[in-house]
């Protein structure tokens, strides 16, 4: 086992970094450190094609080798069902020099030399955005494991041991092997609830966008187009950002020979797909260029970027960026909404974040275009995805339940 006081270090850098990394030196005898850690690069690795997938994959290796090292004093290769049972509690309620109370990066350069983040912590305590926006601070004796993070542990670690097994180092995956998961994951009856905004308070945003881009062009001009693509597109925020996969530029809006605008995208798992553009979509966009002083319509030679820098040349690379432009919509809107007497509505804004636009915009589309539309446009691998934001007839239901009589 490793001295339980050597301080946590981080293992993997950045997807940008990680290549050029160097093993860790090692600073104690057990034998499987390093073999251990060239799997899990090697499984790391396997997973470039998207920095989110690396990220999330990187998260949950990189805990369970911990974990393995420290607490258990066995090789990944070696753990068992009854280990990750012990992991899996363990990381339900990780000690306090576990967690932090902020995200910090695992890695930090000095003297143009990557080294680790001793700030960093495996495990990091989150607050709802309404809290955050009360000025509460989070505090570690809060740290709670959520339902979703539990579900991406057994997914992650699944196909972690499915590629050892591959790679002969073990002949087992105890994910597998956890019989009563129920002990850890809660079944729920129906539909998993959307994250998603009302009609009322979708009205309020875009609204609040367009008065925002009226008052400041310069300024604002993008906060509306930006919006109008999230929702009208389905986009997800990696598929408005430029990266190392991808870089959206105006090219990939084009019109085919009915004269119908499509546009292309390359989404989750390094998808390309091609989205209808509906006609309120190709006015923002017309309105978008015209503020850059572009024509109203890209032509196929057109590779300016979809969302230019503020300051300087080339595209927005960074997502942060982007949700900071967003929540300062959110934000006015807010304000209106309770200024006009929406007080439940502006509460329940107040934890939306990006995604639900997308979610806001296809659960939208699903009361009055074609399923098999939708799913196609929206990039999902199956209609059941799709099925999961139709809830005509959760309001049907409900319907005919309101009457109903406890005394007749």
């Amino acid at each position: 086992m490793i001295d339980s006081l050597t301080p946590l270090r981080p293992l993997f850098d950045t997807l940008d970094n990680v290549s050029e990394a160097p093993e860790p030196v090692w600073q104690h005898s057990s034998s499987f450190l390093s073999l251990d850690y060239r799997y899990a690069m090697s499984f790391l690795k396997s997973y470039d094609g998207s920095q989110a997938t690396f990220n999330a994959y990187r998260c949950e290796v990189e805990r369970l080798l911990q974990w393995s090292w420290h607490v258990s004093d066995k090789s990944v290769c070696s753990l068992r069902r009854v280990d990750i049972e012990a992991y899996l509690k363990f990381c339900q309620k990780p000690p306090e020099n576990w967690i932090s109370i902020k995200k910090v990066p695992r890695f930090i350069t000095e003297s143009n030399l990557r080294i680790p983040n001793l700030a960093w912590r495996p495990f990091v305590v989150t607050l709802p955005k309404s809290s955050l926006s009360q000025s509460q601070q989070p505090n570690i004796k809060h740290y709670r494991l959520s339902e979703t993070a539990l579900k991406q542990i057994f997914a992650v670690l699944s196909s972690f041991y499915n590629y050892l097994i591959q790679e002969e180092a073990t002949e087992i995956n105890p994910i597998g092997h956890i019989r009563q998961k129920s002990k850890f994951l809660r079944k729920h009856q129906g539909k998993p609830k959307i994250r998603r905004l009302s009609e009322l308070q979708w009205s309020y945003v875009i609204e609040t966008a367009e008065m925002m881009a009226n008052n400041d062009h310069d300024k604002h001009e993008r906060t509306l187009f930006m919006l109008s693509a999230l929702y009208s597109m389905y986009l997800r925020i990696s598929e408005l950002a430029a990266s190392a996969r991808w870089t959206p530029t105006m090219n990939n809006f084009r019109s085919d020979h009915d004269g119908n605008w499509w546009f292309t995208v390359v989404g989750k798992g390094n998808k390309e797909r091609d989205i209808a553009v509906s006609d309120a979509m190709l006015a923002s966009l017309k309105r978008w260029r015209t503020h850059l002083n572009l024509m109203p319509l890209p032509t196929p030679a057109d590779k300016t970027p979809l969302l230019p820098r503020v300051k300087g040349y080339g595209p927005i690379s960074n997502t942060s960026f982007i949700r900071k432009i967003v929540q300062k919509c959110f934000n006015v809107t807010i304000e209106r909404l309770n200024h006009d007497g929406f007080a439940d509505d502006a509460i329940a804004l107040s934890e939306a974040t990006v995604h639900w636009l997308r979610h806001t915009g296809i659960s939208d589309d699903v009361k009055r275009r074609p399923r098999e539309h939708v799913r196609d446009d929206a990039g999902h691998s199956s209609g059941a995805i799709t099925d999961r934001y139709i809830d005509i007839e959760l309001r049907e239901r409900h319907a005919s339940a309101k009457k109903k009589l406890i005394k007749n």
